[in-house]
């Protein structure tokens, strides 16, 4: 097996497997303004990437004053995102090739998300992930959401895996956190790339500081064959 028996690999999805964040955006700008904030910009954006969907409606009704229920809002939300995603998502070209790249050794896979599990299995189905990420996590199945490891630990359960065994792929910054949390090992390719400097990231095994345009499967591949342990 290439030197990876027994290593296991838990990616997170948006940002990282997919290029979503655009229509998180979308719709986020579009249930703001349905609720009278009308200059909610890409920056704005930027501030929740890498948090959970019910963690960014929190503190968008506690910032912007919101009279909607956090429950309203996250209904809202996953509504328009969905109406969006499902057939306009693409997955990440060297992403997907990482993907065949370990399926293709016999590593077991996860991904472990902030999004909800309905957004989560229809972007996999959408693009065809599905064929190879079977286990699938959502923060709305955990305690507590990224920087928390809660997500990571319970996807190590359902992988059958030891925390030490897992490597984590993460484009945000609370995900790194979580992935050091766990004890798991992570590649970091930074959605932001003006956060690659985040303390979070410095945490990763691996960082690829261009982001997506720099990631390289093969790089990436032979990186954690050199970097696990012979049995």
């Amino acid at each position: 097996m290439s030197g990876l028996s027994g290593i296991s690999v838990i990616f997170d999805l948006d940002g990282t497997l997919v290029d979503s964040e655009p229509h998180y955006f979308e719709a986020g700008r579009q249930v703001l303004a349905e609720h009278g904030v009308s200059d909610f910009t890409w920056t704005d954006h930027e501030r929740y990437v890498g948090i959970s969907t019910l963690e960014t409606v929190t503190l968008w009704k506690r910032e912007y004053g919101l009279r909607a229920s956090v429950e309203e809002l996250l209904a809202a939300k996953n509504r328009r995102y969905l109406e969006l995603a499902r057939t306009a998502t693409r997955a990440y070209p060297q992403m997907r090739k990482f993907v065949e790249l370990l399926a293709a050794e016999g590593v077991p896979m996860a991904v472990a998300s902030g999004s909800s599990l309905q957004a989560i299995t229809a972007i996999l189905a959408g693009t065809g992930l599905d064929a190879q990420l079977r286990t699938v996590v959502s923060a709305d199945e955990v305690a507590h959401g990224k920087p928390a490891p809660d997500v990571f630990l319970e996807a190590a359960v359902r992988l059958g895996a030891a925390p030490a065994d897992c490597l984590v792929v993460e484009d945000a910054a609370p995900g790194a956190a979580a992935a050091h949390a766990a004890g798991m090992r992570c590649i970091a390719i930074p959605y932001v790339a003006a956060q690659a400097d985040a303390p979070e990231f410095q945490t990763a095994g691996l960082l690829v500081r261009g982001g997506q345009e720099e990631f390289m499967a093969q790089t990436a591949y032979d990186w954690l064959v050199r970097s696990t342990p012979a049995d």
